[in-house]
């Protein structure tokens, strides 16, 4: 029984592996028509954009539940996705529906990700610079400013034109399928800068999760390590808000059941599973929305639905503990 409990991570691991290859061929090939000169760049080109969203919720989900010491918490709690719908909003309010098709790609993906990366860094300059303040603070905060981004969108909505409000409601849920092929250089660039410096800080994750107090005891340098991370984690978060959308339960749930199937709270075996599950619910979702559903449901709806379904169980579990 021992030998089995030190054995499973590397079992689930390599399960999770197999799976998320399995997807991915499956993704690229089945039903494939015409020419494969054509068919494997087209298709190349979404599995790319799933694999960022996916690798970025799931990576940014774990180091933001380390460094809040808490698994039913997620980065949307900051109030990226409801920052995101007011950018869109205001962006038809002002300027029309019309501007959403018409502005660059990439000059709006660019100023997405700097509008939602800056409004964290000024948060966390409010929380580490000057007083000592606590997470939980940063959270209500976020919760807070949240509420505040919902409340000016819903009254800028009610005040648009019923065709503009159409148009900008297809931009409230992830699209998986309507990625510019443009951005996916900019943001694999980005994913893989953050990436460098997530593995290499693998050796305090484990430390800080036994809380602030210890990690100090342990020698970490709480306050700089936390900034870091904390900054890591809003830009992963931009990066993947900013490509499909907002999904707020997505991460949520690939880390809970990641966390259920290793065992254990070691991280690495937990980021890279949560990785794993993260790419096979994507990819895997979408070939079967689009093989056997023909696009006749939206993933993200699905994948908020079961998100939720974890977030209320996890609650309940925690208040009957």
């Amino acid at each position: 029984m021992h030998r089995f409990s030190r054995s499973r991570p590397a079992l689930v691991l390599a399960v999770l592996a197999v799976l998320a290859v399995v997807s991915v061929v499956c993704f690229m090939t089945l039903d494939a028509k015409g020419s494969w000169s054509f068919v494997l760049p087209f298709r190349g080109r979404k599995l790319l954009s799933l694999v960022l969203v996916a690798y970025s919720v799931a990576i940014s989900t774990v180091l933001f539940q380390t460094v809040t010491n808490n698994r039913i918490l997620t980065p949307s709690i900051m109030g990226f996705d409801a920052l995101y719908v007011l950018i869109q909003t205001g962006i038809v309010f002002f300027l029309g529906a019309s501007a959403l098709n018409a502005q660059d790609p990439q000059l709006r993906f660019v100023l997405e990700v700097a509008v939602m990366v800056g409004f964290s860094a000024l948060l966390f300059r409010w929380l580490f610079v000057g007083e000592e303040r606590s997470l939980h603070l940063l959270v209500l905060v976020g919760i807070v400013i949240g509420i505040l981004f919902r409340s000016l969108s819903q009254f800028m909505q009610r005040m648009l034109d019923p065709n503009a409000f159409n148009v900008l409601q297809d931009t409230f849920f992830a699209s998986f399928s309507t990625v510019e092929p443009t951005l996916l250089l900019v943001a694999s660039l980005i994913v893989l800068g953050v990436s460098v410096v997530v593995w290499r800080l693998m050796h305090v994750y484990d430390v800080l999760s036994l809380g602030r107090a210890q990690a100090i005891n342990l020698g970490v340098d709480y306050k700089r390590v936390v900034v870091i991370i904390l900054m890591l984690v809003s830009v992963l978060v931009a990066v993947s808000t900013a490509l499909a959308g907002p999904v707020t339960f997505f991460g949520l749930l690939v880390v809970s059941l990641a966390h259920a199937l290793i065992g254990n709270s070691l991280h690495k075996y937990v980021l890279p599973a949560s990785a794993l599950l993260a790419v096979v619910c994507l990819v895997g979702g979408q070939t079967v929305l689009e093989r056997v559903f023909a696009f006749d449901t939206a993933l993200s709806i699905i994948i908020e639905f079961l998100g939720g379904l974890v977030f209320i169980i996890l609650i309940v579990r925690g208040k009957q503990r």
